[in-house]
């Protein structure tokens, strides 16, 4: 009964405007990829840790990995075309070392380095609870429906809307399952694995996210994360 940490960082994060992908850009003299890496290594129901990477870096993250002490990464595979290929492979890769039923996958998108320990810990009981967990926060914008993207004159009421993050988190066996099937059905293109689990019509279980679990995509985003680096910081990162 393991609990393995799948991370997804085989984007080139075009919209950093940077000559190296988003989740090597260094911030307080750290990479992105390792303050993420540091929360699933410290954590304690997390056996082990695997990565999907861009061709080319393996050598680099590994070598990261050893100065900032990631013990819990096992094995680093490439990435796919889509977000979705890049999952399957990891995946894929796990599943020839983890066999057991009772085995879960947590995938969680590297540029989100602010993932708490709570949240972890939140996704593995719910997960192990109800079948898998979906990390999500709730909705507090006035949410406008537009046909053109100029205009609008409705609304989407808020109250049932909730916003998702990642860790999401499955039963190995499961989520292998659900992707055979995506395969058959020629279901390619879905943007994350729980918008795979909905065009499979299948049930999803909720986990409690934060506000602080940024995803790191624009220039704007890395001033945020760095500036809450300098405000309070949790136990799991300090030294």
């Amino acid at each position: 009964m393991k609990n393995i940490a799948l991370i997804i960082a085989g984007g080139v994060g075009a919209r950093m405007h940077q000559d190296i992908p988003k989740q090597f850009i260094n911030v307080k003299d750290k990479p992105v990829i390792m303050y993420t890496l540091e929360a699933f290594q410290k954590h304690p129901n997390i056996d082990a840790i695997e990565v999907v990477c861009l061709d080319g870096w393996h050598d680099i993250l590994r070598a990261y990995s050893k100065q900032f002490e990631i013990t819990k990464l096992e094995n680093i595979v490439s990435g796919g075309e889509t977000g979705l290929q890049s999952i399957r492979n990891g995946l894929n890769d796990i599943a020839q070392r983890y066999t057991s039923n009772d085995d879960i996958v947590l995938i969680h998108d590297a540029i989100r380095p602010m993932v708490s320990q709570d949240i972890i810990s939140d996704n593995i009981r719910v997960c192990r609870e109800y079948g898998n967990a979906i990390t999500v926060i709730p909705c507090t914008a006035v949410m406008l429906k537009t046909t053109d993207s100029v205009t609008s004159n409705d609304q989407i009421p808020r109250d049932n809307l909730k916003i998702t993050q990642t860790p999401q988190t499955f039963f190995l066996s499961d989520i292998l399952k659900a992707h055979k099937e995506a395969i058959k059905k020629g279901i390619n293109d879905s943007i994350a694995s729980c918008s795979l689990y909905v065009e499979l019509g299948k049930k999803l279980y909720l986990s409690i996210g934060s506000e602080k679990n940024i995803k790191l995509t624009t220039s704007e985003d890395m001033e945020i994360f760095s500036a809450l680096l300098e405000t309070a910081r949790p136990d799991w990162m300090r030294k």
